[in-house]
């Protein structure tokens, strides 16, 4: 299947890595991942990749503790997550790379854009980790900023639902799905797939947002060959 974007990042939940386990990571979750990843890969698609924290992390949320901690807390865990799936990819013989927005060095490299773009252009796929380095950003934020960055085609925003809905789903039956919608108006009903900063980063550049459900197993190559059908586009009406 011809693919319509050539080059994209995903934002993966850190629930992702941790499958059935209550926290950290499942093998299996882990391993399914990769095989989501490994076609995509082979067809020429170059694939940036950035994790969520909440396999290990959920924030400030009931701990008491300073926002600032908190946040540089879920830097640090988004690099294991990092670290963790880049040991996975090599495993599969893909090759990979991480960076990270603080150094780390010799854990990973610090962030370059110049020798990210050498690394996608040369097939490897690309892991940033870290979030933007700063607190009070989110993983999405950080999506955003480094696809603009990498002149990324779209955000996939990977989640367990087939694209935005008008109410969560799985608690109304009567919710039903957009296939497309801009981006002022998923501001304006306040949909939480991503937060407004990342929103507002993708509206003011034109970058598409694709949510799509990554537990099919199909779904990943029909969204990249523009089958809008099984997911919503977040775009510029």
């Amino acid at each position: 299947m011809e693919h319509k974007y050539k080059r994209v990042l995903i934002k993966i939940s850190g629930e992702a890595l941790k499958g059935n386990s209550g926290s950290g990571y499942d093998p299996e979750a882990v391993n399914r991942l990769v095989e989501r990843i490994r076609p995509v890969v082979d067809s020429g698609v170059e694939l940036v990749l950035v994790f969520g924290a909440g396999n290990l992390w959920r924030g400030v949320n009931g701990t008491g503790m300073d926002r600032v901690s908190a946040d540089y807390m879920g830097m640090l865990a988004t690099v294991m997550n990092a670290i963790c799936m880049k040991d996975a990819l090599e495993n599969a013989g893909i090759s990979t790379i991480v960076q990270t927005s603080i150094p780390m060095e010799p854990v990973a490299d610090r962030y370059n854009r110049d020798a990210a773009l050498r690394a996608l252009e040369s097939g490897k796929v690309v892991i940033f980790a870290g979030g933007t380095g700063c607190p009070f950003f989110t993983t999405d934020t950080t999506a955003a900023l480094r696809a603009l960055e990498t002149n990324c085609q779209a955000v996939l925003k990977a989640t367990k639902v087939d694209g935005i809905y008008t109410a969560d789903p799985f608690k109304d039956p009567t919710a039903t799905r957009f296939q497309t919608i801009s981006y002022e108006e998923a501001l304006s009903r306040h949909l939480k797939v991503m937060d407004s900063t990342a929103f507002s980063m993708c509206s003011d550049n034109d970058l598409p947002i694709i949510v799509f459900n990554f537990s099919d197993p199909e779904s990943l190559d029909k969204v990249l060959s523009g089958d809008t059908g099984i997911a919503t586009v977040v775009c510029r009406h």
